[in-house]
């Protein structure tokens, strides 16, 4: 109880701060779609599990509600599972084992199945997508650090994901180099307090998936960290 009371103090803290932002988006976006009130959805997620003896990430939304959580995550898992707020499976992300050079995964609609060899990432459900690393050995630009393709397909991207997560900066860019999600380091706020890289905030534009957009960050954690 007192981790889910930090919690929502911490996500009032982060929203407070980002509320200017979200106003001014919001009156820039109605300038440019006549009648829409959507606006940006901003989380806070901290790389911490709300069990005690699981390593995770814990996601709560502007009024410190839990929307999405992980729980099974340690070192380099073969699988992670992406949970909502009451544990019911949202995707699932299943290393690619056939690229052993580059680190590469599938990810499914909520439980990928059973695999049909345990040799292999194959389920009995088709990804809706797979993400590879960037490599930088291979490509000329540095900013690049991950593809998204649609399906198993490796041929034309859907989504590109470009920064440094290092520094908890970065941004999912679709195939027009519109911005659709954003991760934002939280910086020292008030009184002081530093959260480091270990909390931080997720910005997810109108019309993406959140859960999706979540997914990608717990990809980035592996193939970055």
């Amino acid at each position: 109880m007192k981790m889910i009371r930090f919690l929502k103090s911490m996500s009032r803290t982060v929203h407070e701060e980002h509320h200017d932002q979200l106003v001014k988006h919001k009156t820039d976006h109605d300038q440019y779609h006549q009648g829409s009130t959507a606006c940006p959805s901003s989380l806070t997620v901290w790389r911490k599990s709300l069990v005690i003896s699981c390593n995770g990430f814990t996601v709560i939304d502007s009024g410190g509600n839990l929307v999405f959580r992980v729980d099974n995550y340690s070192g380099r898992p073969e699988e992670i599972t992406l949970m909502d707020g009451s544990g019911i499976p949202v995707h699932t992300m299943r290393r690619c084992k056939t690229l052993r050079l580059v680190d590469s995964w599938f990810v499914y609609e909520g439980e990928a199945g059973d695999h049909h060899c345990r040799t292999s990432s194959k389920s009995s459900k088709k990804p809706i997508c797979s993400v590879r690393k960037h490599v930088k050995i291979l490509h000329s630009n540095p900013n690049v650090l991950a593809h998204v393709f649609r399906g198993s397909s490796d041929k034309g991207y859907a989504y590109v994901i470009e920064g440094s997560y290092a520094h908890r900066s970065c941004k999912v860019l679709d195939e027009s180099r519109k911005v659709v999600a954003e991760i934002k380091r939280k910086e020292a706020s008030k009184g002081g307090v530093s959260f480091g890289h270990e909390v931080f905030v997720l910005v997810v534009q109108p019309g993406f998936d959140p859960g999706f957009a979540m997914a990608l960050v717990l990809l980035l954690d592996q193939m970055c960290s």
